[in-house]
């Protein structure tokens, strides 16, 4: 009987915490002799925002890819809602959204010939003219995606990975080469995705992005996870190390002066 129970124990142990939206162990993946992803592990907790920061090459797309069921680890353990993501892929699917750094559609199709396809993919029944509408598109209703402006695109994908209403969502690199216009709207969009319970994960190479958006951080080089913590915690730790730099004082920064003289509005002709 005891033995049963600390079986029992160790089985309830090793399930993920309803808190827990995915969970990371030991991942592993190599290419030949290269180690992209060397032994990683984090969590990401139920309705947060969640930032994987690193270099070139620090091994984050391919980390994203692999919770994303687009890529097969080496080695490891992913559960993403709950749901083992090696076996059970295509249930992992349904219940994440995915924004690659770079989308592609078919350019054929306008935006809402394009909604309705992935709508139906999905099995689900939208409105197009609302989605554009959220996403500040309804007068290119009839465009076709390869007309779209940088920012449009990124947009236009954010909205096409919402259409079945994911509990996760995932986001490459979401506002790179976006004007500071664009950039901005993009941020006020993911943080209404993330007050409506969207847990949301990103890679960034913007500093300021994350210090911004994330609630937690993981910084990642050589394929390794260095620190974890809060954009806060992280910084409190450099300054207790003594960490000092030249303070000069400016109440305004030069993207500041761009969107004053510029405004904030979208700029999408």
């Amino acid at each position: 009987m005891d033995n049963q129970h600390s079986a029992l124990g160790a089985q309830r142990s090793a399930l993920p915490s309803v808190d827990v939206a995915i969970q990371v162990e030991g991942l592993v993946r190599r290419y030949g002799g290269l180690v992209a992803v060397d032994n990683v592990s984090f969590t990401v907790r139920r309705g947060e925002i969640f930032g994987l920061l690193g270099p070139n090459g620090a091994g984050k797309t391919t980390t994203l890819e692999i919770l994303e069921t687009l890529r097969q680890p080496s080695a490891g353990r992913v559960l993403v809602d709950g749901l083992d993501a090696l076996r059970q892929p295509w249930a992992v699917k349904r219940r994440i959204g995915v924004q690659l750094q770079a989308a592609g559609f078919y350019p054929d199709l306008t935006l809402v010939e394009l909604l309705r396809f992935f709508a139906a993919l999905y099995g689900v029944a939208v409105d197009p003219g609302k989605v554009l509408a959220q996403f500040s598109l309804e007068d290119k209703a009839r465009v076709h995606f390869d007309r779209l402006s940088g920012g449009q695109k990124q947009r236009f994908a954010l909205a096409t990975a919402l259409l079945h209403r994911p509990v996760i969502l995932f986001l490459d690199e979401p506002t790179t080469g976006l004007d500071p216009q664009a950039r901005v709207n993009l941020w006020e969009l993911i943080r209404e995705i993330h007050v409506q319970g969207v847990t949301v994960v990103l890679t960034t190479h913007y500093m300021e992005e994350a210090e911004r958006l994330c609630d937690r951080l993981a910084i990642m080089d050589r394929g390794r996870i260095i620190a974890t913590g809060t954009p806060r915690a992280m910084i409190d730790a450099l300054l207790a190390d003594g960490f000092k730099k030249p303070q000069v004082r400016r109440e305004a920064s030069l993207e500041d002066v761009f969107l004053h003289l510029t405004g904030k509005s979208l700029r999408d002709a």
